[in-house]
């Protein structure tokens, strides 16, 4: 799917299912409540933090994917409701990342 796409179905997703856009600042709270849900399951896969309760690692990565698509949802919709192009953007900021960071990492001694 290209980004144009998504942007165009989750608009009209909003249109048909949602009734309207949350307003700006609802979206940020809701993105953020998403990447949080997106952070504890990455602690307890990744990190030192446990499960409370048994879950198998079908059923881990099966959240870790919702939640991803939970995020880029709503920073469709956040992008949408701005009238944000994501190609747009996405192209301009790697192209500052390749101009700032073309020899950044390489030259790391650390990675």
């Amino acid at each position: 799917m290209e980004i144009k796409d998504l942007q165009s179905i989750v608009d009209n997703w909003i249109k048909t299912y949602g009734v309207r856009y949350f307003d700006e600042k609802t979206n940020m709270l809701l993105l953020m409540e998403e990447v949080g849900e997106l952070s504890r399951l990455m602690a307890r896969k990744y990190g030192e933090q446990s499960f409370k309760k048994e879950i198998s690692r079908n059923e881990i990565d099966d959240n870790i994917k919702e939640e991803i698509g939970d995020i880029f949802f709503v920073l469709t919709c956040l992008a949408n409701q701005m009238q944000l192009d994501i190609d747009e953007i996405m192209s301009k900021n790697l192209e500052k990342k390749t101009t700032r960071d073309n020899k950044r990492h390489i030259e790391n001694p650390k990675l």
